[in-house]
């Protein structure tokens, strides 16, 4: 997202004395990006590599056993939406199902190193599907995850049909996170039990509050007003309206939030306006010292990894004690 949003720093320059106009290019700029899904494949299966090497032999050897399968579903829009899904290293004796959800620009295979943790290491079943806009999945334009947290409801019954079981968390990165944590605040099943958010940043407008003022600091902010009030006309939806912050005070289940102190993408201070807008339910966090956006895995696996399944296990000792909500 910062290489897209700073090349259209020259156009809104240009643009700025017509807030409106200005408001158009930042929307479409931003939200309809030229390279995107299919054509991008090649590139995202790199970067799954060089964020945990192996991963696509890893993804293509499960896949050609059958071990690994393409799911699709159609939204209430009418599009046609793919994820991938896996079943737990020892399917028998599964500890849940983790639905895990890429970023921005991305698609299922970036973040396999999370899929791979959960199934091979914590012997869950995994679900990770494509947002609208990437991967294999169909859309217009890039959601923010506003819209895709009605997809990813759907994504979570389809799941459970699949896996039956009684134990599931949702797992998100930046924009994943960002959709997760709007995810929470939904009427959601049982059987959803809690929600991992790493780097998600609190709302849209203030993301790209952030990434105007990184093109340039001289861009008045009424852009994002006129870029709000377009993508409501043609998108439907508006920037006040994705605000995770309002769907954290809803959420009621246990949440972990991860941030690395050094990103300055989605600034650490979104880890706190996150954490403080939950106010019911059991929460913790997890600082990742020194690790930049979307980066606390690379730098800290084990510890990543030894801070997840310890949620998971105080999630379930609440569940066991009857404290899930306190």
């Amino acid at each position: 997202m910062k290489k897209i949003l700073h090349f259209a720093a020259i156009g809104l320059m240009a643009l700025s004395l017509n807030s409106c106009l200005a408001g158009k290019f930042m929307s479409h700029y931003a939200l309809t990006p030229e390279v995107h899904g299919v054509a991008d494949i090649e590139r995202t299966r790199h970067k799954a590599d060089s964020l945990l090497p192996g991963s696509t032999a890893w993804y293509d050897n499960l896949k050609a056993q059958g071990i690994l399968k393409d799911q699709w579903i159609t939204n209430d829009e009418g599009l046609k939406l793919h994820a991938c899904t896996v079943p737990a290293a020892d399917p028998a004796n599964a500890n849940g199902t983790a639905i895990v959800v890429h970023g921005y620009g991305d698609n299922h295979f970036v973040f396999l190193y999370l899929v791979r943790m959960y199934r091979d290491q914590l012997n869950y079943n995994v679900l990770f599907p494509d947002l609208q806009y990437h991967g294999y999945s169909e859309g217009d334009e890039i959601q923010m995850g506003w819209k895709d947290r009605l997809d990813v409801m759907k994504w979570i019954e389809l799941a459970h049909n699949l896996f039956q079981d009684d134990f599931m968390v949702l797992h998100g990165v930046s924009m994943g996170a960002a959709t997760v944590m709007m995810t929470s605040g939904e009427q959601l099943p049982d059987y959803v039990k809690c929600f991992v958010e790493d780097c998600g940043y609190s709302s849209v407008r203030g993301q790209f509050a952030k990434n105007l003022k990184d093109m340039s600091p001289l861009l008045p902010k009424v852009i994002l007003t006129s870029a709000s009030i377009v993508t409501k006309r043609e998108f439907g939806w508006s920037f006040p309206e994705a605000d995770c912050r309002k769907a954290l005070a809803k959420c009621q289940k246990p949440m972990l939030f991860i941030h690395g102190d050094a990103d300055d993408f989605v600034p650490f201070e979104h880890l706190w306006e996150n954490y403080k807008a939950k106010t019911q339910g059991y929460k913790e966090y997890w600082v990742a010292p020194g690790a930049v956006h979307a980066n606390s895995y690379a730098k800290y696996p084990e510890e990543y990894t030894r801070r997840v399944t310890n949620f998971l296990k105080t999630v379930k000792n609440m569940i066991k004690y009857g404290s899930i909500y306190d």
